[in-house]
This record gives structure tokens, sequence and C-alpha cells, in this order.
């Protein structure tokens, strides 16, 4: 009964629109008040002991850095560095957006900010070089996505405490299966420009060009490299990059590019904060809902269910994989990793699978929730700044959905793709 009473609860106040964390915790006091074998109070300090975590500390400096990086004219560089390259192609503009959105997401770790940094530049002048604002922000919109696919990742940092595995693995094990996705991406981009005529540039490629635009853009592109490089070096940990990309963000946005004043500091630092504490709150509360289905023995419940089904791994991977793409129309990334984790790792390790490739495995799948209703986290974001509907805009993107898709399948047949740098 108790099952029943927490998972009812928490998606009775989901179907109330209540925020998920807020939902999360709900769900947790109702159960704890139900059952005699809970008690409250443990609930409470697991709320405060689970954020008391030093690699959680990654994910409010990350999300700064995302931030003053966005506020800071990094995506202006990084796509005139990209239309260098492509933009003398069919739908050159289009995929210079794509790879735009690649660099972008070795900066920010997050979907939606990638969206929204890449978005309100790139829709308007995509527009504004005929193609069609649909395609445009749907474009935008599945490439942000690769927010989270490509390292650095919250919610790669998430699954590494949930699961107790190395991050630094994870951020390794993202690079191709992110590469992967985005030149799908890419080709799909270049197919429907054929299709309807969007030309490139005409220019030819010229070295004065590319060192320009190297020249322009080449603090941004330092910033992953010291971060990855710092980390696979054993420099520092993902927390310690973290801390020192917010520095390195600052120093290049204020005294480099001098794109940010001093005034732009409290609104920078207060939308950071804002996400943050939305992101805790998430993480306390869903680490008390794990808690619960821990004690009910709700994870091995799972897994003996998976593989009476089925003992072919195949099967399994595939059955996890149409689960968490449901999972990821109706709840937020960062609590899906954290509720999911305890439960479906133990039936990744029991079919042999390697962690960090079921981590990406599960990570890119989630990813494809910012681009499904009804949540659809990108799609509104892309919603906002291009004035389009959410109905006209996720019809628009459904062919990104089965490109994402079909990077999906690719990254769960091929461990290798995952597995390949560790």
């Amino acid at each position: 009964m108790t099952p029943f009473i927490l998972f009812g609860t928490f998606f009775l106040f989901m179907a109330l629109t209540v925020p998920i964390g807020i939902a999360l915790g709900i769900a947790g006091l109702v159960t704890a008040m139900y059952s005699a074998n809970i008690s409250i109070t443990f609930l409470s300090q697991g709320l405060i002991t689970s954020t008391d975590n030093f690699a959680l500390m990654a994910i409010p400096f990350f999300i700064l850095a995302g931030e003053i990086m966005g506020k800071g004219g990094i995506s202006n560089r990084l796509f005139d560095l990209a239309n260098v390259f492509v933009g003398r192609f069919t739908g050159g503009f289009a995929m210079a957006a794509v790879i735009t959105s690649m660099f972008f997401a070795a900066i920010s770790g997050s979907g939606p900010a990638t969206v929204a940094a890449i978005g309100g530049i790139m829709i308007p002048a995509m527009v504004a070089e005929g193609y069609d604002k649909k395609f445009a922000t749907a474009l935008i919109a599945a490439a942000g996505s690769l927010g989270i696919i490509i390292p650095p990742s919250i919610p790669m940092v998430l699954y590494g405490i949930s699961a107790n595995e190395s991050i630094g693995d994870l951020f390794l094990g993202g690079i191709i299966p992110g590469l992967v996705i985005g030149a799908l991406i890419l080709v799909w981009a270049f197919i429907y420009s054929k299709k309807k005529g969007y030309v490139g540039t005409g220019e030819s490629f010229s070295f004065k060009k590319l060192f320009q635009a190297l020249n322009k853009a080449k603090w941004s592109l330092l910033v992953p490299i010291i971060i990855l490089g710092g980390i696979y070096g054993g420099i520092f940990t993902p927390t310690e990059a973290a801390v020192i990309a917010v520095v390195y963000a600052l120093f290049v946005s204020m005294f480099l590019h001098k794109s940010i004043k001093f005034k732009d500091l409290h609104a920078i630092f207060r939308n950071a904060a804002l996400s943050s504490v939305a992101i805790l709150i998430i993480i306390g509360t869903a680490n008390a809902f794990g808690t619960i289905l821990s004690m009910e023995r709700i994870p091995q419940a799972f897994a003996e269910g998976f593989l009476a089904v089925s003992e072919n791994s195949i099967v399994i991977i595939i059955m996890i994989i149409i689960m968490l793409l449901i999972v990821g129309c109706f709840i937020d990334t960062s609590a899906a990793v954290i509720i999911f984790t305890p439960i479906l790792y133990p039936v990744a390790l029991e079919i042999g699978m390697n962690p960090i490739h079921f981590g990406i495995v599960m990570i890119v799948t989630l990813a494809i929730g910012f681009i499904t209703p009804p949540l659809g986290v990108n799609l509104f974001v892309g919603s906002g700044l291009s004035g389009l509907s959410m109905p006209v805009l996720a019809r628009a993107v459904v062919p990104f959905f089965f490109v994402i898709l079909l990077g999906l399948a690719l990254i769960a047949v091929i461990p290798q793709l995952t597995l390949l740098f560790l």
C-alpha cells in the first residue's frame, strides 16, 4: 500500500501543476504519516544531509558559469567561428547554429540555458535569412538538448552521486555520444535545408576569416579545454573545475571582452541562485522520496519485474528506454535522475551493463524530454523566444525527436561510443 500512496500522491500533485520539488516533498511527508515504519524526523534530516555533499557544489557553480557566459556575448563569437566552416554550404546558417549550440553545451551544462543563450540570437537571425520560424525554433530547441549530453553536465553530476560512479568518467563518456547526436542533427538540418532551398552564403573558405573568428572566440573556446583538461589531467576535481569556470568566465567577460559590467552582476548572480535553489530543493525532496523507495524495497521489485519479463539484455534496455521516455515527458530531468537511478541502476548491473554506459543512455533518453510535451522545457523557452505556440512548436520538433532517438539507439547498442576513452 505504501508505494501506491507515495506515487499516487506525487502524481496527483503533479497533475495539479504543483512544482516538482514541492510535489516530491509532500508525497514523502504523506507517506511517512501513513506508514509506521518511516519517521518524519528521519526524512527531514535527509533533506539536509542529501545536499551536504561536496560534489553537489559543482551544480550552482556550473549554472553560474553558464549564466555569465550567456550574458557575456559568447554566443556571437562562437557562431562567427562556426559560420566560417559551414556557412557557405546549403543550410549553412542552420548548421552553424547547431555547432554553436554544441560549443555552448560544453560550457553551460544545461539544456534550457543553451536554448536561451543561442536561440535569443539565432532564431531572429535565421528568420531574417529566410528560414521558416518553426524550423529555426525547433532546431535550436533540439540542439539545446545537447546541453546535458556534452560535458560538463548537471544530470551527470547527479547520476554520479546517486550511483556512486566517477563524475569524471561520465563526463568523458558523454563526449562521443554528444558529438554523434550533434552530427545527426546537422545531417537533418542539411537535408531539410536542401529540400526547402535554404542556400548558404556562397563565400569561399578563407584562412583570414578563420583566424579572425578564432581570435575573437579564443577565450570562449578555452573554457571546455580548461574544465575537461583539468579534470582528466588530475589537476582538479569536477567541483573545483566548476569554481575555476566561474572565475575564468568572470575574468573573460568583464576584463577581456568587457561585455559585462559590475552593475550586471546582481542580475546574473540572482538568476543563477534561483536556478540553483530550485535544483537543490528537488535534490533534497527527491532524496527523501528515494529513501522511502529503498525502505520499501521498490528498486529490488523493479529489478525482479524487469527480469521476470525477459532475461534478454536488449529487451530490458528497450523497456528501460521506453519507460524513461515517458518519464521525461512529465518529470524534470534532475528529479528523474535522482529518483530512477536507484531503481534502474541495479537492473543495469544485473544484465551486465557497464554503469557509465547505462548512465549516458539514461541521460540521453531523459534529454529527449526537453522537447516532448507536456513538460518540454526547451519548447517553452523556444516558444518564449519566437512567439510560436506550444502546439505549433511541438509539431515542428517531431523530426528532431526521431533524429535524437536514432542517436540514442546507436549509443545504446554500441557501448564503445561511450566507453572508448575510459
